[in-house]
């Protein structure tokens, strides 16, 4: 049994991974800011850990990383428009959980990013959503940087609809949609494949069963 740390452990995609995790034979632990979500989170089947993204140092990531055989950093400023939180969450939660993890000891690190966020933006681009790809985009090159064990996962414009199981997934695929279910159940897959360390791609909803399109990315 692994412990997997989910940051952003209350988020839509989180609620969906820890019981794939769990069914796996793992222990996630759910990091999450508000206490009120306990309840919810440990029916699910995990621990849940305090901790918020935004007032908390390197150091209080480390500490709630301790005992953790991986990182998942699943973490948003939220869709309503805030630039600032985009900085302080997507990006700065990013950057605090990958020192977190590095002190810690845990090299096995799983991010969520977003399609095409190293193409150019237009210039008619809202402030908050130019905020949101620029953060992204940041937090990869610092993850890819660093001397973890990372993946990072691109997902297109995700929806709420049942997973399928199947997708496309490349380095680079034309935009699409994907449900969260699935995206959670490719964080799933790669965490055990040691093939997928310092990958990246992008994936959206295709043809193909997960398992078999992780293969053959990785071939």
């Amino acid at each position: 049994m692994t412990r997997i740390a989910i940051v952003g452990g209350h988020g839509k995609i989180a609620r969906l991974l820890i019981p794939v995790l769990v069914d796996a034979g793992h222990q996630p632990v759910a990091l999450v800011r508000n206490p009120d979500h306990t309840a919810e989170l440990q029916d699910l089947g995990a621990e849940v850990v305090l901790l918020d993204i935004e007032a908390s140092d390197d150091a209080d990531f480390a500490q709630a990383f301790t005992g953790a055989g991986a990182v998942v950093f699943a973490a948003g400023g939220g869709g309503d428009g805030n630039v600032e939180r985009k900085k302080t969450v997507d990006l700065g939660g990013s950057l605090k959980s990958i020192a977190g993890a590095t002190a810690a000891g845990v090299s096995r690190f799983v991010q969520i990013s977003a399609i095409s966020v190293d193409e150019p933006l237009g210039d008619d681009v809202e402030d908050s959503w130019k905020a949101y790809v620029e953060a992204k985009r940041e937090a990869d090159v610092v993850l890819r940087a660093s001397d973890l064990d990372w993946t990072i996962i691109r997902p297109g414009g995700l929806t709420d609809d049942p997973g399928t199981g199947s997708v496309t997934l490349a380095e680079k695929v034309d935009r699409g949609q994907i449900p969260r279910a699935d995206v959670a159940a490719v964080i799933a897959a790669v965490l055990e494949d040691p093939a997928t360390h310092r990958q990246q791609w992008e994936v959206v909803s295709g043809p193909t069963p997960i398992v078999d399109a992780i293969a053959a990315a990785v071939s």
